[in-house]
């Protein structure tokens, strides 16, 4: 089975320029590459889903929003929601009322639930996922999760299985998982180049060959600590159940390393 992660980008226009995809087996990393923007990563899921060996994709934005956005708009279910997104996803990304906020003149909102099931329990493991409502300021996940959901529906539509609706792909197919980078790489100040060549240095599933294009963006360096880290746990992925429980499928999952497990270094 084939691994990869995809650091995604809500960029409206340059997203070619940040998006990068990174493969890995366990133990190693095998690439690390860009030039995709967000068509062509679909694109590229499409090319996955024709050949003969499964894959799992992870990809780093929010595949849902709080359980009570989407009842207010009608949406019961992931699929529901993801076509809400599509149809008004840019309207909300353009005005950035409540509870979407980040842009200038705009506060967090006080009064209503900001996170997902899955993200408490994330801050529950010490881990510090952002509220997809969030669409600026540092660290803000919120505009790319927004044009990342508009997409997940004709992705699905098109055969490409979506955890947690749909389970490991099998003997072929591809299934994309939400991820979240930062349960792979562990704390690091990634913004800082110096601090990623230190992390890619010291990490022996590296190759040589690859160091410096782990280390060249931020964006890569998630890709290939994510790819790293699922490889890792490739037993786990292929062997993935689908979610039956009511928050899951309503807001989605994201799939994090097994608590307690390292990876091996």
């Amino acid at each position: 089975m084939r691994i990869l992660a995809v650091d995604w980008s809500g960029d409206l226009r340059a997203a070619a320029k940040r998006i990068r995809i990174a493969e890995a087996e366990p133990g190693r990393l095998l690439d690390v590459r860009g030039g995709l923007d967000r068509a062509g990563v679909g694109e590229l899921l499409l090319d996955l889903r024709d050949r003969d060996e499964p894959v799992v994709v992870g990809m780093d934005f929010s595949f849902g929003l709080a359980g009570w956005f989407a009842e207010a708009h009608d949406a019961t279910t992931l699929p529901e929601l993801w076509d809400v997104a599509r149809d008004e996803g840019e309207a909300w990304l353009r005005a950035c009322e409540p509870p979407f906020w980040g842009r200038a003149g705009t506060r967090k909102p006080g009064d209503v639930e900001l996170y997902r099931d899955t993200e408490r329990e994330a801050r529950d493991r010490g881990l510090n996922p952002l509220s997809t409502f969030q669409i600026g300021g540092a660290g803000a996940v919120g505009t790319g999760s927004v044009r990342g959901m508009a997409l997940l529906g004709a992705w699905r539509r098109a055969g490409i299985g979506v955890w947690p609706l749909d389970a490991a792909p099998g003997p072929r197919g591809v299934l994309v998982v939400e991820i979240y980078p930062r349960a792979m790489t562990g704390p690091v100040v990634k913004s800082s180049p110096a601090a990623r060549r230190a992390l890619v240095d010291a990490d022996p599933r590296i190759p040589a060959g690859l160091r410096a294009a782990a280390t060249e963006t931020e964006d890569a360096f998630d890709a290939a600590f994510a790819a790293l880290g699922m490889a890792d746990h490739a037993a786990e992925l292929a062997a993935l159940p689908a979610r039956t429980d009511a928050p899951s499928r309503r807001e989605g999952r994201l799939w994090l390393p097994p608590r307690g497990r390292r990876p091996p270094r």
